[in-house]
C-alpha cells in the first residue's frame, strides 16, 4: 500500500521553472506515495497549509521551496510526530545544508523515499518559530537588504553584496545576554542564536560545531571595531568553521545554553530563518527532539577507496590463499 503525503509547494521560490520542478518531483514520488498537493500563494503561506495538513492528520508532509517555505511549514509540525520531508529550491537552501539534505530535486526526493528520520530540535523566538536562526544587528540588515529581486537575479551572491554594502553602515551596539546561570554584557555588531546552521552562516559559526539534536542554543558574538577588523573576523569564522574549530579571535564570544534573552542599546533588528520579525529585546528557547525530518541513511558511509580515472591503472585482485600465513 502506498504511503500518502501532503506536499507543500512554493511555485515562485528559486530561479528554476516551477512548473518542472513540480513535474519532476511527481514523477519520483508518486509512483510510491499519494500525493495531495497544495500552492502556497500570497494570501496562504506555507504556515498555514502545513498546519491545516497537520490537523487533517496526514501521514507525511513535504515541503518545497526555499528556507523561509520550508522553514515556516517545519514550525507547523514541530511537536507533532508527523515525519518532515525537505525539497529544497531556494537562493541559499540552508535548512537542508545544515541537516546534510541534498539540495537537488532528484537527490532530495530519493532521501524521502529511503524513510529515514532524525529527530531534531527547534526554537521559539519571540513567540515565531525557529528552525535554524535567529540574527540580531548586522546578518539582520544584510538579510533586509538582500530584496527578492536581487536573490532571484545573484543568488546566494545576493547576500555577499548586501553584506558588503552594509559594512559601510557598521556600528556596534551594547548587549545583555541571560542565560539560566549568567548575565553577559558586552558590546557587538552581530549576535547570532543557532539552533542549525550550514557553514555558509557564517556569524554563527564560533563554536566547534553546531549540534542539531543536543537540546541546546548556540550563540555567537561578533564584536569588532573596524570594517578590516570585521572582514577579519567573518574569514576567521569561515576558516575555523570549515576546520571544525572554535573561534580563537577576542572579537569574537560564544556560548551555548537552552534559553537565551537578549536586550541592546539601542533596539536591532531580529531577523528568524531569514525574515525579520521584529526588533530586541528578544527570548529564544529550545524545544528539544521536536521535529522529525527525513535525512540521508545513516547506513551509506564514505568512499573508502578511489582508483578510477588513475593513468596506466592496473588492479589485481587477490584471493585469501596468496596471503602467506602469520
Amino acid at each position: 500500500m502506498n504511503r500518502s503525503a501532503c506536499l507543500i509547494f512554493n511555485p515562485v521560490a528559486g530561479q528554476g521553472n516551477s512548473e518542472q520542478d513540480l513535474a519532476m518531483i511527481r514523477a519520483i514520488l508518486e509512483p510510491e506515495i499519494n500525493l495531495d498537493i497544495q500552492l502556497t500563494t500570497e494570501e496562504i503561506g506555507a504556515d498555514k497549509l502545513a498546519h491545516e495538513a497537520v490537523k487533517r492528520g496526514v501521514d507525511t508532509i513535504i515541503a518545497s521551496g526555499g528556507d523561509g517555505t520550508l522553514s515556516a511549514a517545519a514550525a507547523a509540525v514541530v511537536g507533532s510526530d508527523i515525519p518532515f520531508g525537505i525539497i529544497s529550491r531556494g537562493t541559499a537552501n540552508a535548512f537542508a545544508t545544515a541537516l546534510g539534505i541534498p539540495d537537488t530535486i532528484d537527490a532530495a526526493c530519493k532521501v524521502i523515499l529511503q524513510g529515514v528520520t532524525r529527530t531534531v530540535d527547534a526554537a521559539n523566538c519571540n513567540s515565531f518559530p525557529m528552525v535554524l536562526l535567529a540574527g540580531i544587528g548586522f546578518e539582520a540588515e544584510t538579510v533586509e537588504r538582500a530584496d527578492r529581486e536581487a536573490k532571484n537575479r545573484l543568488g546566494v551572491l545576493a547576500y555577499i553584496l548586501a553584506g558588503l554594502q552594509e559594512l559601510r553602515n557598521l556600528q556596534s551596539f551594547d548587549v545583555e545576554i541571560e542565560t539560566e546561570e549568567k548575565i553577559i554584557k558586552t558590546s557587538a555588531v552581530a549576535v547570532t542564536v543557532a539552533n542549525a546552521a550550514p557553514p555558509s552562516s557564517i556569524l554563527a559559526q564560533g563554536p566547534a560545531g553546531i549540534i542539531v539534536d543536543d537540546g541546546l542554543l548556540d550563540l555567537t558574538i561578533v564584536a569588532p571595531t573596524t570594517r578590516a577588523g570585521a572582514i577579519a573576523a567573518a574569514f576567521h569564522l569561515f576558516q575555523t568553521a570549515s576546520a571544525g574549530n572554535g573561534a580563537e579571535r577576542n572579537d569574537i564570544g560564544y556560548l551555548r545554553a537552552k534559553q537565551f534573552k537578549i536586550t541592546t542599546d539601542p533596539p536591532q533588528k531580529i531577523v528568524v530563518d531569514g525574515e525579520i520579525v521584529g526588533t530586541t529585546p528578544v527570548e529564544i528557547r529550545c524545544i528539544p527532539a521536536s521535529l522529525k525530518v527525513f535525512v540521508p541513511s545513516i547506513e551509506e558511509e564514505e568512499p573508502v577507496e578511489k582508483l578510477e580515472g588513475l593513468p596506466n591503472l592496473i588492479v589485481e585482485e587477490k584471493h585469501p590463499e596468496d596471503f602467506p600465513p602469520e
